[in-house]
C-alpha cells in the first residue's frame, strides 16, 4: 500500500491534529474542574 499518496498524508496529519486538540481539551477540562472545586 502506497501511504505516500497525498490523501494518506492528509489523513495522518488530520488524525494528529485531532489527537492534539483532544489533549488540549482534556487539559482545559481538568483546569476548569480544579478552578470550579476551588470556588466551592
Amino acid at each position: 500500500m502506497g501511504d505516500k499518496s497525498p490523501k494518506a498524508t492528509q489523513k495522518k496529519s488530520g488524525q494528529k491534529a485531532s489527537q492534539t486538540n483532544s489533549a488540549d481539551q482534556k487539559k482545559k477540562a481538568a483546569i476548569a474542574a480544579k478552578s470550579a472545586a476551588k470556588k466551592k
